[in-house]
């Protein structure tokens, strides 16, 4: 649990991190690489806050500011007048301002009640999916001189949604901001090249990780009775699609792969919801699926986080427990959370080779079932045979834990971290 590097955090007089974000709850990419930051922070001796529109740690070390949340209904009106136009009204404008001093207030709030020395932006300077945060976050740390990590998921170039709008003055102020006490960090080589190329910006980056050093779960028992919650029979294939259900997943790809599967019960499993794009691309999926034979059932009302206080009876583990293959045909990964878990729960796992993949993950030497755009007889046969041949499945599972351990642990996040948080103590 400790580490090894030549500092301790008895050194250190900044103890207290303020993770800042528009949602810090349930199983979304976010949310969970922030679970893993927290951990590994509390191990070393930090102190971990939260602040957001939705929190689900507990109340004691949480500030809920509803204005936060993306989803909010004002910050929602303000995003249908900002993007996909090119004009902004003075009344639109003054809008903005106006929740950015709410939204200053309540982080200057959160900074004093928490005594915080260190915050750590999660996205919430990288997309703009609430603007008046971003630029209340921007000033709040110029104001305030805070040592910060800007934690950068994607960016708003990444997403063709955002590169029509009518506040390029705002993004290019506050996503992501150049200021001195910023220390930057992306999930990606692409990302740092394209954050050094768009804004001059330097960076370091830190991949997503998992907890390779614990042992993989196991139960018979949560499997036979998540199974008989949704509807599947001991003896039907578990095929567990693990991402939400938004256009650049290309779920029409998994549908294709279980259909052509020729399975007595073509079922495709979906542990996550709809997300922040709209129920148009939902609706197209189930009707393709239906079109193709293929039967989607729905989880994410029974999966919850390892820290969600909903009572949700499952947790995200507990599907990949109890999956028998993993389908991630993804268009455009940040990185990919889902393969991280499929490797470290030793499941085969069907993957598109998206950008990040090629860069980052396949040089590593992982044995996965990778195709190009669509996939193939030959990569139907590839999965039949991982299917049918516990042997070959054993062997392959294992390869990719062992490599998942060396590449992505905790450990290299925890050696990051230190170094980054070591700059704040020169």
């Amino acid at each position: 649990m400790g580490t090894n590097l030549n500092f301790s955090t008895r050194n250190f007089h900044l103890r207290n991190i303020g993770f800042i974000s528009t949602r810090i709850a349930g199983i979304d990419g976010v949310s969970l690489e922030i679970e893993k930051w927290a951990e590994v922070l509390s191990q070393e001796g930090f102190n971990c806050f939260y602040f957001a529109g939705e929190v689900d740690r507990p109340e004691e070390v949480s500030y809920i500011c509803d204005l936060a949340h993306f989803e909010h209904p004002e910050i929602v009106a303000l995003n249908q007048k900002i993007f996909g136009v090119f004009h902004r009204s003075r009344e639109t404008t003054d809008k903005i301002f106006q929740i950015k001093n709410k939204l200053k207030s309540a982080l200057y709030k959160f900074r004093k009640k928490f005594g915080i020395d260190i915050i750590i932006p999660e996205n919430a300077l990288s997309i703009p999916l609430n603007i008046p945060l971003g630029i209340a976050l921007t000033e709040f740390i110029a104001e305030t001189q805070i040592p910060t990590i800007a934690h950068h998921h994607d960016f708003f170039w990444e997403r063709d949604r955002f590169l029509i709008n009518s506040c390029p003055d705002y993004i290019d102020q506050a996503f992501p901001p150049d200021l001195p006490s910023i220390q930057h960090v992306v999930i990606n080589t692409l990302a740092s090249r394209q954050l050094s190329y768009q804004a001059g910006i330097s960076n370091t980056i830190i991949p997503n990780v998992y907890d390779f050093e614990k042992t993989p779960p196991h139960s018979t028992e949560v499997c036979a009775r998540l199974k008989e919650d949704i509807g599947l029979h001991p003896d039907d294939l578990f095929i567990l699609q693990p991402t939400r259900i938004v256009p650049r997943k290309r779920i029409e790809r998994a549908i294709e792969i279980v259909h052509n599967l020729e399975l007595s019960r073509p079922v495709l499993i979906i542990s996550h919801p709809s997300g922040d794009e709209g129920d148009d691309y939902y609706q197209h999926i189930m009707e393709y699926a239906q079109q193709s034979g293929v039967e989607i059932i729905k989880i994410d009302h029974l999966i919850g986080s390892r820290k969600n206080h909903t009572q949700k009876p499952y947790t995200i583990a507990d599907a990949y427990l109890c999956a028998d293959l993993i389908t991630y045909p993804s268009r455009y990964e940040g990185f990919g959370n889902a393969f991280l878990e499929a490797i470290y729960h030793k499941k085969p796992i069907v993957v598109n080779r998206y950008s990040i993949y090629v860069t980052d993950i396949e040089p590593k030497g992982f044995e996965v079932i990778a195709f190009e755009g669509f996939a193939t007889r030959k990569i139907i046969a590839q999965i039949k045979r991982v299917l049918t041949d516990p042997l070959y499945r054993l062997k392959m599972t294992q390869k990719n834990f062992d490599l998942g351990k060396k590449f992505f642990s905790y450990d290299t996040l925890r050696k990051k971290l230190f170094s980054l948080i070591s700059i704040f103590h020169q």
